[in-house]
């Protein structure tokens, strides 16, 4: 905002003075709504007198208006041009990796020695690193903060002002406390394995504050471009563990099978639940006490059973039925190994290029066609530009050479045993092997329940 122009429109409705004296009519105002709204509106009623000097302005001049509205639609497209010219300039930067944004996000500060590049905070990377490990094990959201506020750790609002790192940053009435939408965004955030991602919103217009939601096709995602706080194989495992539209028990923890056991009839997620014992139960959810029509049977089950028994079947798959030879237990590749594959294979072309009009430049220096100076200009660009690619293509190599690096069988026959010991299987293992748990309806004279487990390998 213009706090001196707003109280010049004040002193000016209240008649304090009768001229409005400007070197152009630019320096009042860009914007054509501005200069129709009060040179040409208020300013007559409130009688005001604007002159622009350089401009030949002057609401005391007939015939004069015409020339002040042309010159007020000239300055908007000049500042409407700016404004392409500027974003041009930061998606250019988006492209390349660099951050352009205000406040990093929490874990990160920038770097003093390269504004656009991020180095992690040591002391917020340490929480961002528990909050990950608390989700591995099960922990929800809820859970986490409540967790994060017991210990005083203070949320990434408070701890950048405390620390300076967002001095101007609008305060909230949340007293410095986590909750579950901040651990959400910490756990969801790619940024944190090393993947700079910028353009999540947009500006509607150089006209207005309000911005719009990118869709996620049209982010600007860079591979590689700061140290990563999670290793991609922890962040895979959270991103799973959250995509099972698990729910917790009201204390923050969710049941090691929350989100996998299915109705065998319906398919719907079997939902937890209590009777009259506290006995925890799983039932379909498509079955309900109200006296809306039932859509599914009463499939149910006690909770501790059905771990009981799936436990078992686990560590007997494990045992028995996991061949190791046959089984692919490395790291998954990354779902965007096509993605990195392409822009590579773009990155390479445009190399290419750049070193055929190397080429081509050298020829027009030695032809007379452009001069020295103009030469040395030129190169000085293209060889920045050349660099740039070749360590982004260099990124891209590592990345996929990693992806598929085959891991050693005495790494899996190790990682084998160690599950075998467990006393309690882990809610990580149980996501890791199984698609899905289904279970039929109890037979009332038998006793007997189908369970059927559908393994992912």
């Amino acid at each position: 905002m213009r706090p001196d122009f707003n109280r010049m429109i004040d002193d000016a409705r209240q008649k304090k003075f009768q001229i409005v004296l400007c070197k152009t009519q630019s320096r009042f105002t860009r914007d054509m709504e501005l200069v129709e709204k009060y040179i040409h509106g208020m300013f007559p009623i409130w009688g005001i007198r604007f002159v622009a000097v350089a401009d030949n302005a002057d609401t005391d001049v007939k015939g004069n208006k015409k020339a002040r509205q042309i010159a007020g639609l000239v300055n908007e497209w000049y500042l409407e041009d700016l404004s392409e010219n500027i974003r041009m300039v930061f998606d250019m930067k988006r492209k390349e990796g660099q951050y352009i944004g205000g406040s990093p996000v929490y874990g990160y500060r920038k770097d003093p020695a390269n504004k656009n590049h991020l180095i992690i905070d040591p002391e917020a990377a340490e929480v961002v690193r528990q909050i990950f490990q608390w989700s591995l094990e099960g922990r929800g959201k809820q859970n986490i903060a409540y967790m994060l506020n017991e210990r005083g750790v203070a949320s990434p609002t408070r701890y950048k002002e405390v620390n300076g790192f967002a001095r101007n940053h609008c305060r909230k009435r949340d007293f410095g406390l986590w909750n579950k939408t901040t651990v959400w965004r910490i756990l969801r955030n790619e940024m944190y394995v090393g993947v700079m991602v910028q353009g999540r919103t947009k500006k509607v217009s150089y006209k207005s504050k309000a911005v719009v939601c990118m869709p996620e096709d049209k982010w600007y995602r860079v591979e590689g471009t700061h140290e990563p706080i999670i290793d991609r194989a922890t962040f895979d495992a959270v991103q799973n563990g959250m995509d099972l539209r698990t729910r917790t028990d009201g204390t923050g923890n969710i049941h090691p099978l929350s989100g996998l056991v299915k109705c065998m009839d319906c398919g719907s997620t079997m939902s937890k639940t209590k009777n009259h014992y506290n006995h925890e139960y799983l039932r379909c959810r498509l079955f309900t006490d109200s006296g809306k029509q039932r859509l599914c049977s009463n499939h149910a089950i006690r909770l501790d059973r059905l771990i009981d028994c799936v436990s078992k079947q686990v560590r007997a798959y494990v045992r028995n039925g996991f061949d190791l030879s046959k089984a692919d237990l490395t790291p998954k590749r990354d779902t965007r190994t096509a993605e990195l594959e392409s822009e590579r294979a773009k990155l390479e072309a445009d190399l290419k290029k750049r070193s055929a009009a190397l080429r081509s430049l050298y020829v027009d220096k030695v032809s007379g066609a452009i001069s020295d100076g103009q030469f040395a200009e030129m190169n000085t660009a293209f060889l920045a530009e050349k660099s740039r690619l070749e360590r982004r293509i260099a990124q891209i190599g590592g990345k996929l050479a990693e992806w598929a690096a085959p891991k050693r069988e005495e790494d899996l026959m190790r990682q084998a045993e160690e599950l075998l010991k467990l006393e309690t299987v882990p809610r990580e293992l149980f996501v890791a092997l199984i698609e899905e748990i289904r279970v039929g309806q109890r037979n009332q004279e038998t006793g007997e329940q189908k369970i059927e487990i559908c393994w992912k390998f």
